[in-house]
């Protein structure tokens, strides 16, 4: 019998995106609704992607099955 392979963990995999040098990028939350009263900066803001921590990029690669 073979190896046994790890599942990709599938909403971990639709929240976050790899980068070619492995960095683990997320969205900002808040953009959906309620946006009239949000200031445009933090609209604008939102919409960028950022770097998770060290710790908390290990354990979604590790829920990606990478």
């Amino acid at each position: 019998m073979g190896k046994l392979k790890m599942k990709t963990h599938r909403a971990t995999a639709k929240r976050f995106k790899i980068t070619g040098s492995g960095k683990v990028m997320r969205q900002h939350s808040g953009r959906n609704h309620n946006t009239g009263k949000k200031s445009e900066s933090n609209r604008r803001e939102a919409r960028k992607w950022e770097e998770l921590s060290k710790g908390m990029a290990k354990k979604v690669k590790k829920s990606l099955g990478l």
